[in-house]
């Protein structure tokens, strides 16, 4: 499977350096005083958002990672060099979690963020840090401290505005062909798409959303079966999810109400959070069905479906219905976007100052 999105590795930052007990040794001066210096510290070990990436799968090979520890201090006032850094390139989205207690500790959701996912030990300190009035001739020194190690758990969930579900052969793959610049592999039988893909839908100047095609779910993919259960996590990020129905199967025995129940009760089985996320019906492959006979098959499937929300009637192969249906999602995920923007408090002395009032 091309995409990887959940990896286990463990971490080490570099212990610190030990300090230094050495005295001057420098003719004339018998008694010239301490000058061991202090250890360096360990590196550390940082995690960057890297937006070339779009799987964790390097991290199946390469599973630990250790920082260098800090050079021991020295005489000669010479303190130790601290430890070389390492930075681990991840996904944009990724998520990093302690393997042990499954807490989430990052989350790495802006391209270029760094963190420090493990800190480097401090040095010790050398003989010259203990010299005082009454101690002239320290011979204390102190070890440097441990560098942080912990075993992780990286989990990738796509960021996208738009995921869409559905049946297998649903037409998923065919529509996000139609509306984005995505290009997944299209074929007539059912799990052709094997992992998910992005695709971005430019609405008009500075107008655009990503929208995610996901693998088909079919029932019990909430307890492992298929392919989509891998893949549910990655619409909790969303802020729509578009529930594609194959309204003309090539099996007539198949009823695409049935169908339909049964992704919700996926949803539903596998997050509630993500089963009351909006929901919109889209009812693809009408350019199948006969003409006359179209309006009374929607009607129908919407009855018996008792669904709702917003309805769209399209065909994704002929593009027709998809134009007003794209208008609509970014018009939605726009006032999400405005919705989730956290207002900033302004201090009263620079706000402009009202001519009328004076």
């Amino acid at each position: 499977m091309k995409f990887v999105d959940e990896a286990y590795i463990d971490i080490s930052a570099g212990d610190g350096g030990a300090g230094c007990v050495s005295f001057r040794h420098e003719k004339y001066k018998e008694f010239g005083g301490p000058n061991g210096g202090d250890g360096g510290r360990g590196g550390h070990v940082f995690a960057v958002a890297d937006i070339n990436l779009n799987t964790l799968v390097d991290f199946r090979f390469s599973r630990r990672h250790d920082a260098k520890r800090g050079e021991h201090g020295m005489g000669s006032d010479m303190f130790g060099a601290a430890g070389d850094d390492i930075t681990l390139k991840m996904p944009v989205g990724t998520i990093i979690s302690d393997a042990e207690t499954g807490e989430k500790l990052f989350e790495l959701l802006v391209p270029g963020e760094v963190i420090t996912i493990a800190k480097g030990g401090d040095g010790g300190f050398g003989n010259m840090r203990f010299k005082s009035a009454v101690n002239r001739a320290p011979r204390q020194k102190t070890p440097g401290w441990p560098g942080e190690k912990r075993s992780l758990k990286l989990e990738l969930r796509v960021l996208a505005d738009v995921g869409l579900l559905g049946m297998p052969n649903a037409g998923k793959s065919t529509f996000i062909t139609a509306i984005s610049n995505a290009r997944p592999r299209i074929a007539d039988y059912p799990f052709t798409t094997l992992h998910p893909n992005l695709g971005v839908v430019r609405v008009g100047p500075e107008q655009s959303f990503v929208v995610a095609d996901l693998p088909g779910l079919i029932e019990g993919a909430a307890e492992g079966a298929g392919l989509g259960h891998l893949f549910l996590r990655h619409l909790q990020r969303t802020r729509l999810l578009l529930h594609v129905v194959d309204m003309v199967p090539f099996d007539d025995s198949i009823d695409p109400v049935a169908q339909a129940k049964a992704i919700v009760g996926e949803l539903k089985k596998y997050d509630d959070a993500l089963y009351k996320k909006p929901r919109w019906l889209v009812l693809n492959k009408l350019d199948m069905a006969e003409t006359d006979k179209r309006a009374a098959l929607v009607k129908d499937f919407i009855k018996r479906f008792k669904f709702k929300g917003p309805v769209f009637e399209i065909s994704a192969l002929t593009r027709e219905g998809c134009e007003p249906l794209v208008k609509a999602i970014y018009q939605h995920v726009k006032a999400e976007q405005l919705a989730e923007q956290t207002p900033v408090e302004v201090d009263p002395r620079f706000l402009p100052v009202d001519p009328s009032a004076a």
